[in-house]
C-alpha cells in the first residue's frame, strides 16, 4: 500500500502593529519580506487606519495577492463617515479603547481565519491589548518586532532596570532643571548616556508617572518572551546588539527593511500591488520643484507623522503668514505629505532636518544624508544622541527653537563644515547596503527568522 504524502501547510503569521503610521509602515514591509520568503500573512489594522492605508497607500487589489490579507479591529470610531473625511483620535484615547476591545475582537478573527495561525508578530508596545494572552490562548508561539534601533528598545527597557535602582521616578518636576537628569547613567553596550538622553516617559514625574508604570510593565513582558526582531543592522549597534543578544535568547537584527525590500527584483514582485505604505495623501508636486534643483542644495523638514503645524508655529494656529508664503514660494515648496524615501534619496536633497524619529533616521542613513535633529518626544531622544555622538552624521537643535540657531545649523551642515558628516552619512549607507546583501547581516537574519518561525509552527 503506497504510503499517502503529507500536505505541509505554510506556516501563517499574524502581525499586529500599533496603530500608528511609522510602526504600520515599518510591519507591513517585514510582511511584505516574509510573503515574499513564502510564508502566509494576515495583517491586523484597525478598522479606521486600514480605511486609510486603502485610500491613500495603494493596497486596492491585495484579494488577488495569495497568502497575503488584511483584517481589522473595531477603534471605536464611526464607520458611517464620508470618504472625503478621514476620522481621528489620539493615539492615548485609541490605547484605551484597545485595552479593553481588542483581545476579543482579535480572538474573533483567528476563529473566522481559513487557514490556522501558527505564529503572532506583535509591536512590541502592543503587549498592553494582552496579545501575549492571545498567544497562549491560541497555543501559538509570539514574536515581538522593535520597530526602533537597539538604543531605542534599550532606552525603553532601563524604565525596568532604573525604576529597581531607584534613579526613577524622579521626586519632582525640580529634578528637570536642578541637573539630575544629566547624570550619567550606565547602560549596557552605550556610552556616555544622560539620564535626558532616554525617553521622557521613564522619568515618572507629574502626569509621566502612569508612563513609567506602562513601560516598566512592557519591560517585564519582553522578559517573558524568547524572540525579538529590531528595526537595526548589526554593523550599525554591534556592541550594543551583543549585550542584548547575551540578555535575550533569539534576537534577529533585521534593517533596513526599504533596502531589503529592494532585493525583491522586479520579476519576482511584478504582481504585488504593495506599492505603498501612507494613511496620508502624498503630493507628487514636490518631486517635480525637486528635479529644477541642484544636487545637495535642498535642506527637507519633516517631523514625522504625530507632530502638527499648532506645534511648530509660534500663535497656536497652523496656518502660515501670507508674507511667510510667499517669501517660501521662491526659494522652497511645502507639502502636506510625501514619500519621504523618495525624497531623501533624491540627489538635490543634503540634510533632513527631522524630529529624529527611528523611521525617519534609518530612512536618512540608507539614502545617506545628514540630519539635523529636533527630538520632541520618546526614542526620539536617544536617536538624536546616537546619531549626533554615536554615528557623527548630525547635529543636535534645542527644543525651544530659535530662528537664529536653525539658520546656523543649516548653513554649518550644507557648508564646509557638514563635509565630514556627509562623509560619514555616505559610509553608513554603504553599510547599510552590505548589511542588505544577499549574504549581509540583516539578510542571513531574515532568512534565519523565516526557518526559526517554520520549526515554531510545527512544535
Amino acid at each position: 500500500m503506497e504510503a499517502v504524502p503529507r500536505i505541509t501547510q505554510k506556516p501563517h503569521v499574524v502581525f499586529i502593529p500599533l496603530p500608528a503610521q511609522s510602526h504600520i509602515k515599518c510591519m507591513l514591509k517585514l510582511a511584505r519580506i516574509l510573503h515574499h520568503r513564502g510564508l502566509h500573512i494576515t495583517f491586523v489594522n484597525t478598522q479606521s487606519n486600514h480605511k486609510r492605508l486603502l485610500k491613500y497607500g495603494g493596497f486596492h487589489d491585495l484579494d488577488g495577492v495569495p497568502g497575503f490579507q488584511f483584517k481589522t479591529v473595531p477603534d471605536g470610531l464611526s464607520s458611517t463617515s464620508d470618504d472625503d473625511h478621514d476620522p481621528t483620535q489620539t493615539l492615548v484615547e485609541l490605547s484605551a479603547y484597545l485595552t479593553i476591545h481588542f483581545l476579543d475582537a482579535f480572538l474573533e478573527i483567528v476563529a473566522g481565519l481559513e487557514t490556522p495561525v501558527t505564529c503572532i508578530i506583535s509591536d512590541g508596545f502592543m503587549t498592553f491589548t494582552r496579545t501575549p494572552s492571545a498567544a497562549e490562548k491560541l497555543g501559538v508561539p509570539i514574536i515581538l518586532f522593535w520597530t526602533m534601533a537597539a538604543s531605542g528598545f534599550m532606552g525603553f527597557y532601563q524604565s525596568k532596570v532604573l525604576t529597581e535602582k531607584g534613579v526613577v521616578p524622579l521626586k519632582d518636576d525640580s529634578c528637570l532643571t536642578n541637573g539630575y537628569v544629566d547624570t550619567l547613567i550606565d547602560v549596557p553596550g552605550m556610552k556616555e548616556i544622560r539620564l535626558r538622553d532616554l525617553p521622557e516617559h521613564i522619568w515618572g514625574v507629574g502626569p509621566k508617572s502612569s508612563a513609567l508604570k506602562f513601560m516598566v510593565q512592557i519591560a517585564h513582558e519582553a522578559d517573558k518572551i524568547s524572540h525579538m526582531i529590531i528595526h537595526t543592522f548589526d554593523e550599525l549597534e554591534s556592541t550594543l546588539i551583543q549585550e542584548i543578544k547575551s540578555m535575550f535568547p533569539h534576537i534577529y537584527t533585521i534593517g533596513p527593511l526599504e533596502l531589503l525590500l529592494n532585493q525583491m527584483t522586479e520579476k519576482d514582485t511584478k504582481n504585488s500591488t504593495f506599492n505603498g505604505y501612507s494613511l496620508w495623501k502624498e503630493e507628487p508636486a514636490c518631486f517635480r520643484w525637486l528635479h529644477l534643483k541642484e544636487p545637495n542644495s535642498v535642506v527637507y523638514v519633516n517631523f514625522g507623522s504625530l507632530a502638527v503645524m499648532d506645534d511648530l508655529v509660534d500663535g497656536g494656529c497652523g496656518v502660515l503668514p501670507l508674507e511667510l508664503e510667499e517669501v517660501v514660494k521662491e526659494r522652497g515648496f511645502i507639502g502636506s505629505w510625501c514619500s519621504q524615501e523618495e525624497v531623501l534619496n533624491h540627489p538635490s536633497v543634503g540634510a533632513f532636518l527631522t524630529h529624529g524619529g527611528w523611521g525617519s533616521v534609518i530612512e536618512s542613513l540608507s539614502a545617506g544624508v545628514p540630519m539635523i535633529c529636533c527630538p520632541f518626544t520618546g526614542d526620539q531622544r536617544t536617536n538624536c544622541r546616537q546619531v549626533c555622538k554615536e554615528w557623527e552624521v548630525g547635529m543636535e537643535m534645542g527644543r525651544d527653537v530659535k530662528r537664529d540657531e536653525v539658520e546656523k545649523l543649516v548653513r554649518e551642515l550644507m557648508g564646509g563644515g557638514g563635509g565630514r558628516m556627509r562623509n560619514k552619512a555616505m559610509e553608513w549607507r554603504k553599510m547599510a547596503e552590505m548589511a542588505t546583501d544577499l549574504d549581509g547581516s540583516s539578510s542571513l537574519d531574515v532568512e534565519k527568522l523565516v526557518a526559526d518561525i517554520s520549526v515554531l509552527s510545527k512544535n
